[in-house]
């Protein structure tokens, strides 16, 4: 569902991804780690449509997120670590009009509420303005609104940075959801406990490089943390 071969970035003299090469299947949760400038949101960045790489290329749902960018947006929901919304909207408002751009054709009031109840904002949340949300909050419309694209592939970068514990299992559950219904999910981040209660797979980046890749099974936060610290000391 997405599928990443060769991917090289460079800004001037500095290499950002070197040659990546990565697949997540649908249905199937990657998380992908690194200190910061390992190259996780460069990545992020390309295949949700916002640069084109130096080299290689990338694809979502069969479509190159280059030269087939509407095709791939369409299939693609994205949650940047900070989720930009209308504070002056309610959160229902805000996602009925951004997913009249994004379906061109409105969502049903019933069926916004419904979303957004899925995502785990309550009906009186729903209603208020956008300007008293969290963090936390924002993210829920976000969510709702990838349910009401339908899409294929879900697209997360640093997601649970700031959330108390608690917010940050919450939103592990609903990653888990989406990809029970089939959604390839990538998520860039810091956080290690969220990547065993979410990930299927994890990687961990270093310099534009994946050297590390591992299935979350069995694998025990002390571990993860070990091999972690294991490459980016090195």
């Amino acid at each position: 569902m997405i599928s990443i071969q060769s991917l090289t970035q460079r800004y001037g003299p500095h290499t950002a991804l070197d040659a990546l090469d990565l697949d997540v299947a649908a249905g199937e949760v990657f998380c992908l780690l690194g200190p910061n400038g390992a190259g996780k949101t460069t990545t992020i960045r390309i295949l949700a449509g916002f640069q084109s790489p130096t080299r290689g290329s990338a694809s979502i749902a069969g479509a190159d997120v280059t030269t087939q960018s509407e095709r791939a947006r369409a299939a693609t929901a994205y949650v940047p670590e900070i989720v930009a919304l209308y504070p002056q909207l309610s959160g229902v408002e805000n996602l009925e009009y951004f997913a009249q751009l994004a379906l061109g054709r409105p969502l049903e009031r019933t069926r916004s509420f419904e979303l957004l109840e899925t995502a785990g904002l309550e009906r009186a949340a729903a209603e208020r303005r956008v300007a008293t949300y969290s963090k936390g909050m924002r993210q829920k419309v976000a969510l709702a609104l990838a349910s009401a694209k339908d899409a294929k592939a879900l697209l997360f970068d640093e997601p649970t940075s700031g959330l108390d514990p608690r917010a940050a299992s919450d939103f592990a559950q609903h990653v888990r959801a989406f990809a029970a219904r089939g959604c390839a999910v990538l998520m860039a981040t810091h956080d290690l406990p969220l990547a065993l209660e979410a990930g299927g797979r994890v990687g961990i980046l270093v310099d534009g490089k994946l050297v590390e890749e591992r299935r979350t099974s069995g694998l025990a936060q002390n571990e993860l943390a070990a091999l972690y610290l294991r490459h980016v000391r090195a």
